[in-house]
């Protein structure tokens, strides 16, 4: 009785795990494209010329725990949204949504507006910062995906939704800051390959040292972009006006993205034409 009680229990918890693993694949396809925009976004925001290269894994990896920590906050909020008060998740996401776009058009003027002083030192942004602002990028970009894991699950069991977030929580900051640390190491691997004896391996070594300058400055770009998509996407999928105008435009899939830019860009400027005035007035009181 014992045995058949306890293989009844495996046979549950063995369900219970393949419907996690089929969910948690399912919602993981509908979340690539802002895992790719979460993944140059966060390349670009814990590398840069006044980071240490020894200092740039412990960022990754202050960043990478911040990440968990969002996580771990936003999926329990999720779930209860869901639950209790789901017409509040659309315009949560929009708020964070508008507030990457308005940083991308922030950098946008900063960088054509400010050339004059491109010259003059350029005001350094602490370790500290640097960590508290990468955090809380990710803490929106977070949202999205757990949001959009979340309209995958529908209709599955509580605990099938807890585990499968869980694990897209878990899997998505291991991938994507496992990469990101890859990727701000690139140099010095380039640097150690070149040491060895091998003619591939320096060829290889020599490759790397060339690209990574171009390549770290494309992450600026690349960055400022996903910000754009990112914060355009939630408004052009949650506002049905602005979906019902991109559908009217019956666009190529391939140029929907253009459309996300697009709007994220003047979602991005409204904000900076009611954000910076305010901020220069309390600036002045």
């Amino acid at each position: 009785m014992a045995f058949s009680s306890l293989f009844t229990l495996l046979d549950d918890i063995a369900s219970v795990l393949d419907d996690v693993a089929l969910m948690t694949k399912a919602a993981t396809k509908k979340t690539a494209g802002v895992i790719g925009d979460d993944l140059a976004l966060n390349a670009n925001q814990v590398s840069g010329k006044d980071i240490k290269p020894e200092r740039e894994l412990p960022i990754v990896w202050a960043v990478a725990k911040g990440s968990l920590i969002n996580k771990v906050i936003l999926i329990p909020i999720a779930l209860l949204l869901s639950i209790y008060l789901p017409a509040l998740i659309n315009p949560l996401l929009m708020i964070g949504g508008a507030y990457l776009c308005f940083e991308g058009v922030e950098k946008l003027l900063h960088k054509f507006l400010h050339k004059a002083d491109s010259n003059e030192p350029q005001e350094v942004v602490s370790e500290a910062d640097k960590i508290k602002g990468a955090v809380r990028t990710d803490f929106i970009l977070s949202a999205e995906i757990i949001i959009i894991a979340l309209g995958v699950l529908q209709g599955a069991p509580t605990l099938t939704k807890i585990l499968s977030l869980s694990a897209i929580g878990i899997g998505i900051t291991l991938f994507v800051y496992g990469l990101v640390g890859l990727i701000v190491k690139l140099d010095d691997i380039g640097l150690w390959m070149m040491q060895k004896k091998s003619a591939l391996s320096q060829s290889i070594g020599k490759s790397l040292l060339f690209i990574m300058p171009w390549f770290m400055k494309s992450l600026s770009v690349i960055g400022t972009i996903a910000m754009f998509l990112v914060g355009g996407g939630i408004f052009t999928h949650t506002v049905p006006y602005i979906h019902h105008v991109i559908e009217g435009l019956q666009l190529p899939a391939s140029l929907l993205s253009i459309a996300d830019l697009v709007v994220g860009i003047i979602i991005g400027s409204i904000a900076c034409a009611i954000i910076l005035p305010a901020m220069k007035l309390f600036k002045r009181k």
